[in-house]
């Protein structure tokens, strides 16, 4: 079975770190420490989506310190 094609529906989620992630839409509460950014579909449009928006992936403490 192809996993990327599950059926499912997902929602992007991002941490205070600015880390993206997908979690399952229904049925399940995003975990303490994350938040939906407002994008959900299918598992590949998600991640899709993650790829599109999360070019830097240093967290953004890292990212401050270092002064970008």
């Amino acid at each position: 079975m192809d996993e990327s094609a599950d059926g499912r529906r997902y929602r992007v989620v991002i941490n205070d770190e600015e880390q993206y992630s997908i979690w399952p839409k229904d049925g399940m509460e995003i975990p303490a420490g994350w938040r939906a950014t407002g994008f959900s579909g299918e598992k590949e449009a998600c991640l899709a989506h993650i790829a599109e928006v999360w070019t830097d992936l240093r967290p953004r403490s890292l990212r401050e310190r270092m002064g970008v």
